[in-house]
């Protein structure tokens, strides 16, 4: 089965973009074992869903602030050099998470603020390296390369969890902060074997506030663009309950630490098999159809990882959605990529990266409330058919998305 496999093509063409993939896996592995840590520890500090839902709240403002920010910085300087500034913080915050959880049982506030930052740091790392990935390939290698990086990020998605359940469990959860703080280095020494990274076709440099606003404007005229945001969205809103896992292992699959590791691991392990073997998606042109089935699959996995009450059936469940959210992901990450000139990139990632980042913590927060005022396990069904039901909805409100043509979009490239 040739089309099921991996294609390597973009890695074997780019030593820049070998590095960057590499630097960002290690660094990956880092940031999801901190993301384990700080829901559970929160959890385990006060018991509450509800709190630890809340985490998601608290972690959106600087989200928006700084994947926002970002993308206009992007758009406006050397893409690399943002990216080594923006490792002194990701390295500052984690290793404070840790000094805090040695000291003893830090306030909930900290513990908020510093989440906060992290997620807010880490949107701009996201900004800045999706808008340099397309420039380190050929045009027709850049769907390769998408997939390739985005399917390591999500194995990063497998190990980091169970390496985050690992370490509380043995050392704690500052063993996992720790963790986190030093595998920075290796994005920053994948950073020094890149050439300078400025944006191609850059017209005006435009105050902050007015650079902002000008890529906003630039997603609003995009219909296709909208539809495939709106759509991941939604999904993530209403279909990803990960607040809920430490709360499913703990009190209703007695599993603990290691069992919220596996959670975790399960939809990420799907995600990286079926990224790494999207091989078959180079003869599928209908990219936008593709999306909307996998949101559809990704529901209905979820809703059947509500109904079952152990362990093991659930992971397999939450494999199978993380499967076709990678589909959909690296859908659209060709359609946003191929709708975006070079001088825009910067911007439409930062409103990429809100959708993705925010998303979940939007389900977090929604999760939580939920299943405070009923179960967790009826949260994570009820979120699934919702999920199910807005992808509906969206597919019908931008049939611009169901249109995408990628040979089309890949043989006219949008200009600046």
């Amino acid at each position: 089965m040739p089309r099921i496999t991996v294609d390597l093509g973009a890695l074997r063409a780019s030593r820049e973009l070998r590095w960057l993939v590499l630097g960002n896996f290690v660094s990956g592995l880092g940031t999801q074992a901190a993301l384990v840590a700080l829901p559970y520890q929160i959890y385990i500090q006060t018991r509450s869903a509800l709190l630890t839902g809340l985490l998601g709240a608290v972690e959106l403002g600087p989200l928006i602030a700084m994947a926002l920010l970002g993308g206009a910085l992007a758009d406006r300087m050397d893409r690399r050099r943002l990216l080594a500034i923006d490792q002194i913080a990701l390295t500052v915050v984690p290793a404070a998470l840790c000094a805090a959880a040695l000291a003893g049982s830090p306030p909930l506030g900290l513990l908020y603020a510093l989440g906060g930052l992290l997620a807010g740091f880490g949107a701009l790392q996201n900004v800045a390296r999706s808008a340099i990935v397309p420039n380190l390939v050929a045009r027709e290698q850049m769907p390769a390369a998408l997939a390739v990086n985005f399917g390591l990020y999500q194995l990063t998605m497998v190990i980091g969890p169970g390496l985050g359940g690992l370490l509380i469990a043995a050392v704690g959860v500052a063993g996992a902060y720790a963790a986190d703080a030093a595998s920075c280095l290796a994005m920053v020494a994948a950073l020094r074997q890149l050439s300078p990274q400025l944006p191609e076709g850059a017209g005006e440099r435009l105050a902050i506030g007015r650079s902002i606003l000008e890529g906003l404007r630039f997603v609003r005229r995009s219909p296709a663009l909208l539809g495939s945001f709106a759509i991941d969205l939604s999904a993530m809103t209403f279909g990803m309950p990960r607040a809920l896992f430490p709360v499913l292992a703990v009190s209703v699959y007695g599993a603990g630490a290691s069992g919220t590791g596996l959670l975790f691991a399960s939809v990420s392990a799907g995600a990286a098999v079926a990224a790494l073997t999207t091989r078959w998606l180079d003869h599928v042109r209908r990219l936008g159809l593709v999306t909307i089935a996998a949101v559809c699959i990704w529901g209905l996995a979820i809703a059947g990882a509500g109904i079952v009450t152990s362990l093991w059936p659930a992971a397999a469940l939450l494999a199978i959605a993380g499967a076709a959210d990678s589909v959909s992901a690296v859908c659209r990450s060709v359609i946003n990529q191929t709708v975006t000139p070079d001088a825009l990139r910067g911007r439409m990632s930062s409103v990429f990266s809100l959708v993705v980042t925010s998303g979940p913590r939007l389900g977090d927060v929604e999760a939580g409330l939920v299943a405070s005022l009923t179960s967790a396990r009826f949260s994570v069904l009820s979120g699934g058919l919702a999920c199910v039901a807005a992808a509906l909805v969206i597919a019908a409100a931008f049939p611009a998305l169901a249109r995408y043509d990628k040979a089309t979009a890949l043989a006219h490239p949008v200009a600046g």
